[in-house]
């Protein structure tokens, strides 16, 4: 298995959306993510997906073999969440992708890759 943990932070979040482009102030603006019924600022949901899919290169031997990755996004995460990463192999040409918070809650399900063994 390949796992890889990580504490997520404002200024890392601020980063993904400078560089993605996907400046929602939901990302960025404590106040702007409240009065839409969040808690604060959350992660962006590809800012997770390409952490999973880094994982899961890594675990398929490199990002050249990986062929597809899907997940969907069942939880928030917010800044100071830690968030475990991890794929593990689940039948031939086939990985378990997962990401759990540090409660222990899924941030993202239905996750698999496929690879060429």
């Amino acid at each position: 298995m390949t796992e890889r943990r990580v504490t997520f932070t404002k200024e890392q979040i601020a980063a993904y959306a400078e560089a993605s482009g996907d400046r929602n102030p939901i990302h960025l603006d404590d106040d702007v993510a409240r009065s839409v019924g969040l808690p604060g600022v959350i992660a962006h949901g590809m800012l997770q997906m390409g952490i999973a899919a880094t994982v899961a290169a890594d675990a398929a031997g490199g990002p050249a073999r990986l062929r597809r990755l899907s997940v969907r996004f069942a939880g928030m995460v917010l800044p100071g969440d830690t968030v475990t990463f991890s794929a593990a192999p689940a039948g031939e040409g086939k990985l378990d992708v997962k990401a759990v918070n540090q409660r222990g809650e899924a941030v993202l399900t239905k996750s698999n890759a496929q690879f060429d063994p």
